[in-house]
Order: structure tokens, then C-alpha cells, then sequence
């Protein structure tokens, strides 16, 4: 299978060249020149398999470039020992139809879990196929979860090295420890003055930089990213709907074939687009519901057709979404517009020089028949968190609440109570405080580990190990830094 650049139809590469590159050279994201189809009896068969199995079938149908051998390998060195459960992402029945899929029991205590910890082996190998000799320099830029997730996956990895940048007041103060203490010689953490889109630009602008590409080149590096702008980075996310699915049938939940629905929160789209294109490939998928919180810019555009960056940035309880341009709605704009790149261009150069674009009302309608989309504000989100555990015992975290109020307003509105599959997307002893504060405990903790502690007393629950490490962690990295100086922190890293 090939790949071609939103922006550029001329392009035709491998998947290992794409997940090497990560970003087309004009700035355009990579996508499959086609979507390969599951049949009915194809599905029946991945129900019998178990996640790993899952994994490698699927990425067998995308990375063509790899053999089974070398996808096995990815896959078991991924999902082995690093998971805390039989299954790296189990299923919780919330209601009788309502279900949440347990992204969250990797190392880091985050969905960004399940593509990061395969991501490495992925790209390792694809610039081997390549025949690159550069050391592959990767960018990131997060909005929390992304960033840790990404420097466990790619620690001490042979041939790479790492620079993650994060708004300095964007994060929790867990996602922020994570981050500041992680160990690897070959990682660096910098926080910027800004938020997370201040964070993406910056990264993005040094991609297409052609002066800091030329001294790159010199001193024997490329970029490359682990944000989900990287299809090695999107393509694993489309397995874990595939096995919740499965899942579901095997459990008895579903009949074979029986359609649901899958509610995303989701910043910067990456998550629900892997929705997308797992419905797209045949699964059985109805509405899929876009939540989103106070920061409702893809609510705006997937109700009205206008996407418009320029407005008020809130600083949320669910701080992953805190994001007001959504990288990879690129994709889908592709894809819904039948793969009309000047289109495309042409939006994403509104975008960046006026703020804002709009899409024709036919196109709008077509992308309406697959998304729904809802959002709400940090009181809802608490009240969610509330009400969830007290009628059901069971405790979800600030961006999973969001996803169940968006369902719950879905279900209002369209009177519409199809089966729904959830993406619960962390830990709550990631954001204890928020979660305290829903449960009724708002009183000033000492800190972070004092929070979690109340927490787990509250609730009876466990904080899951990785956090209730980070107490005996020091931290490594606290240095902040305007956007403008990115470029010269990463040359200093590189000692060019």
C-alpha cells in the first residue's frame, strides 16, 4: 500500500517512508492512497484472536512494506509486560447499553499508551527500511498525555533522540511530574510560555524550516514526530476499536454485525479519526460522537460547517483537549472531499493566514453522516464524575466524563439509545484533584501525592503503580522558554 500527502497528490511513498518522515515536506499529513475493507467473516475470525493477534492482522493491511514477522515482533514488544491487565484495553459495563474502553493501563496511564508503545518499533524499523544513516531527531508537542507516553515509548531507543515541548500552565501537575522526571540520555522536556496550539505551531514551523533543515542535514540528523500527525502513530489507535468490537461479541454484549456507536473526547482528532477509519474498513460503527469541552472549536465546525480558531482559550479540568487547532480534521477534510488536496490547501492556508475557514454545505452534510458532536464545561464534567460514581461505583477521570456527557446529551436530543462504546481515555489518580473536587473533597491539598493519597481513601481505589512511583522520582527538566526560541533550544540539544 501507498501513501500520498493531503497536500500534494504527486506523492506516493511507502508506509515506511511516511512513518519515517512523519510530516510531508509541504506541510500536508500522509494518508492511505486506499482503505483496505474487513469482511463479515474476517471480523468473525479477529473475535477469536486476542489483541496482540488483532494488532499485527490489522497493521497487516496498512504497513504491506512490513512482514508478518517484523509486525509480530512490534507488536509483542509493545503490548507484553507493559499493560496491567490480560488485555491492554479491557471493557467496563457502565449501563446496560453503555460500555467504556480502558485505554489507560499502560506505562503512563494513558490511552497515547497504545500507539506509543508501538510507535518505536515502527519507526526504528521503517528508517532501517529506508536506508537511513541519520539519527532521527522526534518533535513533540502535548497537551499532557502525549508527551509522557511519548518519552517512555522512546526511551533509550537506539538511533533516536527526543524533545517534547508542553505548555507551561496547560498540563495537570501529574502530566507535568511524568514528564519533568522521566529518565533517558537521549530526552529532553521544555515547557513554553503559550498553550498547546502555541506549542504544535512551533513544532510544525520547525518541520518546513529550511535553514534548520540544511544544518539537520549537515550534522547527520532528520526530524521525524511521535504526535498522532505521524500515521505510525494514528494507524495502532484503529486496532483498539477493532478489539473492543470484537470484544463486545465475544462477551456476548453485541450480536455479530450488530452496529454501536463510539463516543471520543478528542482534542486534536486523532482518536476519533481512528473511529473513523475503522468504520470506514467495515466495522460495524454508527454515530460517532465527537465530545468536547469548553474549548468546543470541533463542536462549532462538525454543527455548522466553520471552523474558526480564533476564540477565547480555556484552561479546563480536562486539559488533553485543551487544543483550538485539531491537526488531523486535515485528514478527514481529505478524505470527506474526495481527496481534494487544492481544497484542502486551500483551507489549511485560511487557517493559518485568517483564522478560520469554511466548508461547502454538501461536504458538511456527508461528514454529519458519520459525526456527532457535543461539548460541555468544567462544571458539567465534575457533576459527570459525580454522578457516575455514585451510581455506579465506578470512577472515570475528567475527559472521560466529558465523553459521557456528550453521549447523554446525544441520547436527549435524538432519543436515539443504540448501544454506545466509550473511549475512556486516563486514569483519574491523573487529574486527583479535579477528581476530588467532583466527589466533594475541594479542600487545598499540599500536593500531588497528598491528592492521590485522599483519593484512594476516598474512593477505596488503587492509584495505578507508575503514578505512586513518581513519589520517589527527581524531578530532571524545568526549564520554560518563549515559542520563538524553539528552533535555538533544539540546535543546542543537537550541539549544532
Amino acid at each position: 500500500m501507498q501513501y500520498t500527502s493531503t497536500r500534494d497528490p504527486r506523492q506516493s511513498i511507502s508506509s515506511a517512508q511516511a512513518i519515517a518522515a512523519g510530516i510531508s515536506p509541504e506541510g500536508g499529513l500522509y494518508v492511505p492512497q486506499e482503505l483496505p475493507k474487513v469482511s463479515r467473516r474476517e471480523l468473525e475470525s479477529l473475535c477469536t484472536m486476542n489483541y496482540q493477534q488483532r494488532a499485527q492482522w490489522i497493521l497487516s493491511k496498512y504497513l504491506t512494506d512490513f512482514t508478518q514477522q517484523e509486525l509480530e515482533a512490534c507488536v509483542n514488544a509493545a503490548y507484553g509486560d507493559q499493560f496491567d491487565d490480560e488485555t491492554p484495553a479491557p471493557i467496563s459495563c457502565l449501563a446496560p447499553n453503555t460500555y467504556l474502553l480502558e485505554l489507560w493501563h499502560g506505562p503512563t496511564c494513558a490511552f497515547k499508551d497504545m500507539a506509543l508503545q508501538l510507535l518505536p518499533q515502527l519507526l526504528v524499523r521503517s528508517v532501517q527500511k529506508c536506508g537511513n544513516s541519520e539519527e532521527t531527531v522526534i518533535l513533540v508537542a502535548t497537551s499532557g498525555d502525549t508527551g509522557k507516553a511519548a518519552l517512555e515509548g522512546f526511551q533509550d531507543v537506539p538511533g533516536t533522540r527526543m524533545v517534547v515541548f508542553y505548555p507551561r500552565d496547560g498540563v495537570s501537575p501529574m502530566q507535568k511530574l511524568q514528564m519533568q522526571t522521566q529518565e533517558g540520555d537521549n530526552l529532553r522536556v521544555c515547557a513554553i510560555e503559550g498553550n498547546f496550539d502555541d506549542a504544535q505551531t512551533g513544532v510544525k514551523e520547525l518541520f518546513v524550516d529550511s535553514g534548520l533543515l540544511e544544518k539537520m542535514e549537515m550534522g547527520g540528523f532528520c526530524f521525524s514526530s511521535a504526535n498522532s500527525i505521524n500515521w505510525g502513530r494514528l494507524v495502532p489507535q484503529i486496532v483498539y476499536y477493532f478489539s473492543g468490537y470484537c470484544d463486545l461479541v465475544s462477551s456476548g454484549e453485541i450480536a455479530p454485525g450488530e452496529t454501536i456507536h463510539v463516543v471520543v473526547p478528542t482534542g486534536n482528532f486523532g482518536n476519533i479519526l481512528a473511529a473513523y477509519f475503522a468504520k470506514s474498513m467495515g466495522l460495524p460503527l454508527g454515530k460517532l460522537l465527537c465530545a468536547s469541552n469548553e474549548n468546543d472549536v470541533l463542536t462549532e465546525f462538525l454543527r455548522t460547517g466553520t471552523y474558526n480558531r480564533v476564540r477565547p482559550f480555556h484552561l479546563t479540568c480536562s486539559p488533553s483537549m485543551d487544543i483550538l487547532v485539531s491537526s488531523n480534521l486535515e485528514r478527514l477534510l481529505y478524505l470527506a472531499s474526495g481527496r481534494d488536496s487544492k481544497k484542502v490547501t486551500h483551507w489549511m492556508r485560511d487557517l493559518r493566514e485568517k483564522g478560520q475557514y469554511t466548508i461547502p454545505e454538501d461536504l458538511l452534510a456527508r461528514i454529519q453522516q458519520d459525526f456527532w458532536a457535543g461539548s460541555c464545561n468544567d462544571r458539567q464534567t465534575l457533576a459527570v464524575i459525580g454522578e457516575v460514581f455514585q451510581t455506579y461505583s465506578y470512577l472515570c477521570d475528567p475527559h472521560t466524563a466529558v465523553a459521557l456527557h456528550a453521549l447523554q446529551e446525544y441520547r436527549q436530543e435524538t432519543k436515539d439509545f443504540t448501544k454506545a462504546l466509550v473511549a475512556s481515555t486516563a486514569s483519574p489518580f491523573k487529574f486527583a484533584d479535579s477528581v476530588l473536587k467532583a466527589l466533594g473533597h475541594s479542600e487545598q491539598m499540599r500536593d500531588g501525592f497528598e491528592t492521590i493519597r485522599i483519593l484512594q481513601d476516598v474512593t477505596g481505589l488503587a492509584a495505578p503503580g507508575p503514578i505512586q512511583a513518581l513519589a520517589h522520582k527527581q524531578v530532571r527538566f524545568n526549564q520554560c522558554i518563549r515559542k520563538s526560541q524553539m528552533k535555538e533550544y533544539v540546535l543546542k540539544m543537537l550541539g549544532l
